[in-house]
Parts: structure tokens; C-alpha cells; sequence
């Protein structure tokens, strides 16, 4: 997290909570971010939508010296990473291989226990039934048998991370849903709902034009001049054009 940033507040991960993803990344494609979308993680119980300040850990491919100077037992970079968790944070793991498993029940009773607000990897979990049933958003490129330790090992806690083809720093928004898994740049937050809000209410007033007269979408959408007009005939409201 960028020493000069308060953390992301309680109640603002709230209101990202409330925003479908698409939408997040809508507004960061309008203030022109690059993509944060994490490819791979999908939703390992759909009902469920999560919003939380990343703590990262990075697991880095199996070696004999690398394994030989790994930290273990209880100050496994692992272990470290999940006692920074809590209700308001969300575990983000980068994996070596999407097939490869970074944990299962018995490690992450842990983040069970810590009531974390979620767990995301571009990697595997294991025994998935049981951790369908620990309550916490679980994100993951899909479920496995193997075991991980053959393959890759823990290493970094809080670095920065790449995870599915997107930057992931410490303190960052990680939000998700049925969609996916979106990161939201700390320092963005504020101006994403903002963004985020107002393109809410635009698509709205288009829908409802296009069930009013329907017609083919591109009347209206992509945004264009007939859509700013349309939104100030509804609304009254000037809007920023994103």
C-alpha cells in the first residue's frame, strides 16, 4: 500500500460490494487504467460477492535451495500472509500454474477462523466441497486433487504481485461476483464509484428507453451524443460523458 494512503475504509468497501464488477470496469476503462481484471478466478460459490483490501502472497516455482531457505511452520509466508487477514482484507495468491493447488481445508480453517472477507488465486484450491461450507468468498481458476508443495512453494507476503495477468499491490480494493474478480487501484477508489455510480444511472435510463422503444442498442450504446441527450431529458443531470 502507498505509505501516503489511509486504508480503504470499512464503509467504502461496502459500497464497492454494491457495484457489479462489469461496471468497475467500465469506470476504469473511462479513466483509462490498464485492464484489472484477474483471468482465471471464477467463483467457487456464485451467490456469493466480496469487496476487501488485498494482503498478497506469491508462491514462486519449487527448488531445492529455494525450499531449503523457505521459512516453515508457523512463519511459513503463508501462515504470515493469513494473520494479516481479516473481515475487511482479502487474500490474494499468486500461484505458478493454474492447476496447481495452493491450499485446502486444513490451511484455510485459518482464514475461516479469521472471518476473512475473501480468498482469490490464479491457481487451484483443494477439497472444495468443505470450503464451500467455511462461508468466505473463494475465487480460484478451479478446484483440484494434486497437491501444490511438489510444484511451488510460498515465498512473498505483501509484495507486489502480478495475479492473472493483473498488478496486485498490498491495500488495493479486490472486489467480486458472479463476473469475476476486479482490482481497484488504491489510489482510484474514490473517482471508480464515482464513475461507477453515474454510468449505473446512465445504463439504467437507457434500458428503460429501449424497453419504452425498442430498437437496436447501438442508438444509445456504446455512449454516445444521443445518449448524453437522452440522459439529460430524464434526469436533468449534466452528465461527465465517461
Amino acid at each position: 500500500m502507498a505509505d501516503h494512503l489511509p486504508p480503504i475504509s470499512d464503509e467504502t468497501l461496502e459500497i464497492l460490494k454494491t457495484i457489479p464488477t462489469p461496471t468497475l470496469i467500465d469506470a476504469l476503462w473511462v479513466m483509462k487504467w490498464p485492464p484489472s481484471y484477474i483471468h482465471g478466478a471464477r467463483p467457487l460459490h456464485p451467490e456469493m460477492k466480496m469487496a476487501g483490501r488485498a494482503v498478497t502472497l506469491r508462491f514462486v516455482p519449487w527448488r531445492n535451495d529455494i525450499w531449503d531457505d523457505m521459512p516453515k511452520g508457523l512463519v511459513s509466508p503463508e501462515y504470515v500472509a493469513f494473520e494479516l487477514c481479516g473481515p475487511g482484507e482479502v487474500l490474494v495468491a499468486s500461484a505458478v500454474g493454474p492447476w496447481e493447488s495452493i491450499g485446502g481445508d486444513i490451511k484455510f480453517l485459518r482464514l475461516k477462523q479469521l472471518k476473512v472477507g475473501g480468498l482469490v488465486t490464479d491457481g487451484s484450491v483443494r477439497d472444495s466441497t468443505i470450503l464451500k461450507g467455511y462461508g468466505y468468498p473463494v475465487f480460484s481458476h478451479s478446484t483440484t486433487a494434486k497437491q501444490g508443495p511438489a510444484v511451488m512453494v510460498p515465498w512473498g507476503v505483501n509484495d507486489t504481485i502480478n495475479c492473472g495477468g493483473v498488478l496486485v499491490r498490498p491495500g488495493d480494493a479486490v472486489v467480486g461476483d458472479e463476473d469475476g474478480v476486479v482490482v481497484v487501484p488504491h489510489q482510484t477508489v474514490d473517482d471508480v464509484i464515482r464513475i461507477a455510480r453515474e454510468r449505473e444511472e446512465v445504463e439504467e435510463v437507457v434500458k428503460a428507453e429501449l424497453e419504452r422503444d425498442p430498437g437496436p442498442p447501438g442508438r444509445y450504446y456504446p455512449f454516445n451524443e444521443n445518449t448524453w441527450k437522452l440522459y439529460e431529458e430524464r434526469t436533468g443531470k449534466k452528465p461527465s460523458r465517461g
